[in-house]
């Protein structure tokens, strides 16, 4: 009686051991295809600052809160400055054009939708940043071995997609790519194949000398 009782106990427990660790392994995703669920997204972000303009332009004052403002940005690659103008004055876009160029970026035509009103006698410069990142990643939610629709697990992209969404250069990229002038530069096209070429190959020169005495009882 007591053997049927412990076989009866054991096999309870093994059976529920079985449920707990099919539980917490969790089943992969219906995607039964190559292509990840996990993808880059991108995400703008912007940042204004308000001016003080006259006719001639923006004032000196005005100027150096700008070129502080940028600054304290960090601006760089990627970020896109546009203005806020009512007027439309030629002089104030050129002043934050020469203030922008330090930081190597143009004036970009139009500006986004911002809060608020744009008073009389001022200028909004307005600062569009991008981002990318991988949302839900990493996913380790599937982590058992039993596939029975032979689907790709949730974290499958997410190493590759990361990264790339981590060094792009310009997160915008991503979503329209770099538009071609049409025009081919010889110069820049055969820039890597030349500097292949021109490398010293690393085997060149007189091998070095290696004496067989060495080692020898």
């Amino acid at each position: 009686m007591a053997k049927a009782i412990n076989r009866k106990l054991a096999g309870s427990l093994a059976v529920s051991l079985g449920l707990l660790l099919g539980a917490c392994g969790g089943i992969p995703t219906d995607n039964r295809s190559l292509y990840s669920a996990r993808q880059p997204v991108v995400e703008r972000t912007n940042f204004t600052l308000d001016v003080n303009t006259t006719g001639g332009g923006l004032p000196v004052s005005e100027q150096q809160r700008v070129d502080g403002w940028f600054e304290a940005m960090g601006l760089g690659y990627g970020d896109r400055i546009s203005i806020d103008d009512p007027t439309a004055n030629p002089a104030v876009r050129d002043d934050v054009a020469a203030l922008a160029g330090r930081y190597g970026l143009l004036i970009s035509d139009g500006s986004p939708v911002t809060a608020g009103y744009v008073d009389p006698g001022q200028a909004r410069i307005v600062v569009t940043r991008s981002t990318a990142s991988v949302p839900g990643c990493p996913d380790w939610s599937a982590n058992n071995e039993a596939n029975p629709n032979n689907a790709t697990y949730p974290g499958y992209g997410c190493a590759v997609n990361g990264n790339l969404a981590g060094m792009v250069a310009n997160p915008e990229d991503l979503i329209s790519g770099q538009k071609g002038t049409g025009e081919t530069v010889v110069t820049t096209s055969t820039k890597a194949i030349r500097a292949y070429r021109d490398q010293a190959p690393t085997g060149g020169g007189e091998l070095p000398e290696v004496s067989t005495q060495e080692g020898g009882g």
